[in-house]
């Protein structure tokens, strides 16, 4: 793992982040702050974890205001209130990898313990407003919006959107940070070459690819959720989703959900979800499996928007 001399400062997920881990993903701060949201630390966990663990093989623990999880090979992951991740390697582990958790899975639960619900898919603008594409792995939400991207719109955010409201309870997504995660199918598709960038971390066939002259970095008032789903039909298909259904769509595409209830957050959960609800439409974009529709599911999108 390279670690710097001294911290270094990042922007992101509305966040300044002071980490001793260099994460060249995110947006380096060059001037100072007075205090840093989230620290992120080196330490040893492995003594801690056994104990807590006790052999019983759990991937995930919450104990009050800290969540700690294991990646096998990696590292043991320590989030507490919403201000700190500790991170302790495994000997051997691919830093690439232990990256990826930062940013994804601890990120997340940070969210959660600073009570800003996030949703697991992209978000892109679209003239000064937020459409979140949200779906399960391999669904191909950050391929649909590489679609919209090169079709001159920004990136919000990729893998984890911040949900946050303002003062009339308007929610708003909140940047992450200028980098997408594209399969090489999909770079193929789009003409991109992958020659020249990093896999996520080796052996893989998905690659972190730089956005950063098609990334917005403020945040701006979202007004759609497209839930993406892969089915049998034979073409493309867009269809609203409507009273219940849309609770259960946030409910299922929230970041690490299962988070939700150990951390004793379903009531709040359930508020913030009746929230955004009142100020979005919802929709359910299917695509057939097996081919590549982005160009006709990115169609179906704007011409719903317009």
């Amino acid at each position: 793992m390279t670690i710097t001399k001294s911290a270094l400062l990042y922007k992101g997920f509305g966040l300044n982040l002071l980490s001793e881990i260099v994460l060249p993903e995110m947006t380096l701060l060059k001037h100072a702050v007075n205090e840093a949201d989230i620290e992120i630390k080196k330490r040893d966990l492995s003594q801690r974890w056994y104990e807590i663990d006790s052999g019983t093989v759990k991937k995930f623990v919450v104990q009050g205001n800290e969540i700690m999880f294991e990646v096998p090979d990696t590292a043991i992951f320590s989030i507490q209130n919403g201000k700190e991740i500790i991170v302790s390697p495994i000997k051997g582990a691919e830093e690439d990898k232990i990256r990826l958790y930062i940013l994804g899975t601890c990120m997340g639960a940070v969210l959660l313990q600073r009570k800003i619900l996030p949703l697991h898919g992209s978000a892109i603008a679209i003239e000064g407003k937020a459409y979140a594409i949200v779906g399960h792995s391999g669904a191909g939400k950050s391929t649909l919006a590489a679609a919209l991207m090169n079709k001159g719109y920004q990136l919000l955010s990729d893998d984890v959107i911040p949900i946050s409201f303002d003062q009339n309870n308007v929610p708003y997504v909140t940047p992450s940070y200028p980098q997408q995660k594209l399969w090489q199918e999909s770079l193929n598709q789009f003409g991109i070459e992958s020659a020249n960038l990093q896999p996520l971390f080796d052996r893989e066939k998905k690659f972190a690819v730089p956005v950063h002259e098609r990334f917005l970095e403020e945040k701006i008032p979202l007004v759609a959720i497209f839930e993406l789903v892969i089915n049998e039909q034979e073409k493309p298909h867009l269809k609203k989703i409507e009273g219940l259904e849309q609770l259960h769509t946030l409910n299922i595409h929230t970041y690490r959900n299962f988070l939700v209830t150990r951390l004793g957050m379903t009531e709040w959960h359930f508020k913030e979800s009746a929230k955004i609800l009142n100020h979005i439409n919802m929709f359910q974009l299917q695509r057939p499996i097996g081919e590549f529709t982005a160009s006709e599911l990115m169609s179906l999108l704007l011409s719903n928007i317009k």
